[in-house]
Formats: C-alpha cells, sequence, structure tokens
C-alpha cells in the first residue's frame, strides 16, 4: 500500500491530536511532524513529502522548487502570507487555509476591544489595583447609543460584527469596494468610500486582508480625516495600519486612541511606544481563540490534505484557485467528510 507522508512544518500546540484524529484514520497516511524556523528546515524535512500543514514556517519560491511530490498545502487559519501563492501554483501545488473557524470569536473580540475602550475598563482597572478609587481617572467616556462604527472591509466576519453591534444603538459604515452595494443596503449597512468612513466614524474597526494593496493603506491620510474623539480597532492583520502614522496620530491627537489585537511586528518589541500610551489597549494576537476554534482549524486544516490525497478532490478551502489550469482533480465535495469533525 502506498503511504502518503504528512509533514507538519511547525507547531505550537500540547500535542497534535486533532491532525491524527483526522488523518490517521486513513492508513495509507504517514503524519511527520517537525518544528522548521527557516527554508532549509522546511526543505530537509519535507522534500519528499506528499503534502504539508504549516503554520508559521516560511514556504517560499526556494521550497516549492524543492518540493519533489507534494501536492497539498494547508495552513492553519485564514493567511496565507507564508507560502508563495505564485510558486505553488506554478508547480501544480493546491493551497488551502481554514477562513471559517473563528468568525464568532474575531467579531467579539472586536466588540469586547470597542467596549472596553469605550468604558475605559483596561484604564479603569489599572488605576484601582494601583489605590486609585475615582471615576474621573475615565473621563471622557461618551454614550455609545446614537454613534458611528466604519467597518474597513465587509467580509463574513464585520458583517457578523455588525450585526452585534446594531441592537447596542451604532449606526454602521463599511468600506469594501468588492462587496455589492445593494447586498450591504439589505444587511442595514451603509458601503462608503474610505475616506467618508474615516470622517465619519466614531470608532473604526479594521478587517481587511492583507495584501500588497492593503498594506499600509489605514496611514497619514486617513489618520487626518478622522474625528479627534475617533478610535481604531484592529483584528485583521497589523501591517494594514501604517504604524508610524498610527503613532504620530495618537502622539498629537488627532485621534482618541486605539484597541490593537495585531501589530507589524510580533511579538511587539518591548520598547514599542505603544506599549507606554494609556490610550492604547493590546492583545496578543488571540482575537482567533476559543477552544472550539482551535479545534476546528487544526482538524480543517489537516482534512484539506485528506480532500486531495484521499478523495482526489481540489481542496474544500483552495486558495490558488488558478492551480486548477495545471492540476486536474475532481471537484470538491466535502460535506460528509467535514460533518464528521
Amino acid at each position: 500500500m502506498k503511504k502518503w507522508k504528512v509533514v507538519v512544518t511547525d507547531w505550537e500546540y500540547a500535542d497534535l491530536r486533532f491532525e491524527e484524529n483526522v488523518l490517521l484514520r486513513h492508513d495509507s497516511i504517514k503524519l511527520v511532524s517537525a518544528q522548521c524556523k527557516t527554508e532549509e528546515d522546511v526543505i530537509e524535512a519535507c522534500r519528499d513529502a506528499d503534502a504539508l500543514i504549516n503554520q508559521y514556517a516560511p514556504i517560499g519560491r526556494k521550497v516549492i522548487e524543492a518540493l519533489e511530490k507534494c501536492k497539498v498545502i494547508t495552513r492553519y487559519g485564514v493567511g496565507v502570507n507564508t507560502i508563495d501563492l505564485d510558486a505553488a501554483t506554478e508547480k501544480g501545488i493546491c493551497v488551502a487555509n481554514v477562513p471559517d473557524y473563528c468568525m464568532d470569536e474575531v467579531a467579539d473580540h472586536a466588540l469586547a476591544l470597542l467596549l472596553s475602550w469605550t468604558r475605559k475598563i483596561t484604564l479603569a482597572n489599572h488605576h484601582v489595583k494601583n489605590g486609585k478609587w475615582d471615576f474621573k481617572v475615565t473621563q471622557p467616556i461618551y454614550r455609545l447609543r446614537g454613534r458611528t462604527i466604519g467597518l474597513v472591509g465587509f467580509g463574513k466576519i464585520p458583517q457578523m460584527l455588525a450585526e452585534k453591534v446594531k441592537p447596542l444603538g451604532l449606526k454602521v459604515l463599511a468600506y469594501d469596494p468588492y462587496f455589492p452595494k445593494h447586498l450591504a443596503e439589505e444587511k442595514g449597512v451603509a458601503l462608503v468610500e474610505l475616506d467618508e468612513l474615516c470622517a465619519q466614524s466614531d470608532f473604526i474597526s479594521v478587517h481587511a486582508p492583507l495584501m500588497e494593496a492593503t498594506r499600509g493603506m489605514i496611514g497619514e491620510q486617513q489618520f487626518a480625516r478622522m474625528k479627534k474623539d475617533a478610535i481604531i480597532i484592529n483584528t485583521s492583520r497589523g501591517p494594514v495600519i501604517h504604524e508610524k502614522a498610527l503613532v504620530d496620530a495618537l502622539t498629537k491627537g488627532q485621534i482618541a486612541g486605539a484597541a490593537l489585537d495585531v501589530v507589524e511586528e510580533e511579538p511587539i518589541p518591548k520598547d514599542h511606544p505603544l506599549l507606554s500610551m494609556d490610550n492604547v489597549i493590546l492583545t496578543p494576537h488571540a482575537a482567533w481563540y476559543s477552544e472550539e476554534a482551535a479545534a476546528e482549524m487544526r482538524s480543517k486544516a489537516a482534512m484539506g490534505v485528506v480532500d486531495v490525497l484521499i478523495a482526489g478532490e481540489y481542496p474544500k478551502y483552495l486558495v490558488n484557485q488558478k492551480v486548477k489550469e495545471r492540476v486536474e482533480l475532481k471537484p470538491s465535495r466535502p460535506e460528509q467528510r467535514y460533518q464528521s469533525l
């Protein structure tokens, strides 16, 4: 019997029980775990692999070209910035992600950051624990109802956030050049240009994916248009916001504050100016996390391998659609397999 070699390039979990539960029910799969840090590490561990499951290890063109028989690379989570998609497509390798495992969690986290900053929860907690019992340290606080939140990007997560904030009395704007205006209106959301969103919003929540077109898209020009009492929230990717422009806007008082789950460099450097600002809330790229979301992400990443190697289908969450021009697999019919997760 042919054995498919599946390598987990790197992982930060206590074990691989969810991956094993999906993959090792198939006798034809051999699972190998590694902790690759560099491209050379990946090449050494994966040169003869049939499939890769990736977390942070770099899989650039050099790695792709060294892979001798790889058919699919899946990545934990939504982003695939660790993988050279063009090189994978040229080599006929399917790349898959898990785009739907933590939608509620991220929307909830964005809402929690908004409420925590607006009600000055983090600031008040710090002062109380340091012996100061005085509500005036939180001034000013403004009523939430009647204010406006602007969503940068209007995919599934910001759509969920929109539904969560409407009962709080917030008006919702969104900027997304790819989303149909009439569909946004059906959801009770006004689709506007980015400049208008920045000028009108009291809260700006960033949900755009990181790509060249979105890198630094919230920068000096956008901060200059924002209200002085506006706050910006980011649960997408750090580089979508131009960080130096953000620091300057906070320092100059162009905006009131920020609540960030992601930053340009993670972990954030110990001397970063954001760490010393009382009007900034920081969490450690944790918006995605719940026990249920982690289990779903890991299981679905493994199932993307099964889609290709065992079922002979394109993976359910195929990212590089153009690979279909280079490799012929069966259409994706994953319903029964994914119901078992």
